[in-house]
């Protein structure tokens, strides 16, 4: 009788969520000694400004004018949703890229963020989008990582199912 070996899991797929903390850090560091502050500098006319700013909230800047809690919300919710989703990828087969990379890009920039929230006691974001006098609220890397993962779950799951993730009860 032989045993069975266990299949690899996709928490390989955890350097991914490390290389968009790195490149997120990397670019916010150059934001902070670089950029000034709420100063539009174009990168394309009409279209795209480097754009200092700060977001004590979230998406939208969701609960920014909540007095301080808020930091500590959004860290413990950011922290939680990483657990899981790093316990969904302990889960997933090693090969299923549709729930791997999605998982991984909104773990690297959830924890992005909340390194951001820890350090400074809020996000800095400082890429601006605008049509015109129509301007689209500032982000940063981690929030590219977030919502590119966000878009792929939603996709995938509903195109593909559960993919390559095993029953959440058993290991393999």
């Amino acid at each position: 009788m032989t045993a069975s070996r266990p299949k690899p899991n996709a928490l390989v797929w955890l350097a991914l969520s490390a290389l968009v903390i790195v490149l997120d850090q990397i670019t916010k560091a150059w934001v902070l000694s670089d950029l000034p502050e709420y100063t539009a500098i174009p990168v394309i006319e009409g279209f795209w400004n480097w754009y200092r700013t700060y977001n004590t909230g979230a998406a939208f800047s969701f609960l920014s004018d909540a007095g301080g809690w808020q930091k500590y919300f959004f860290v413990v919710l950011a922290v939680g949703i990483s657990g899981m989703l790093g316990w969904w990828l302990s889960r997933t087969a090693r090969g299923d890229w549709k729930s791997a990379l999605p998982y991984s890009l909104v773990i690297g920039g959830a924890i992005g963020n909340v390194i951001d929230r820890l350090l400074h006691g809020h996000v800095v974001d400082f890429i601006q989008w605008h049509w015109k006098e129509h301007y689209w609220p500032a982000f940063n890397v981690a929030d590219m990582a977030i919502v590119g993962g966000a878009i792929g779950i939603a996709l995938f799951g509903l195109l593909g199912g559960q993919g390559g993730r095993t029953d959440p009860g058993r290991r393999g």
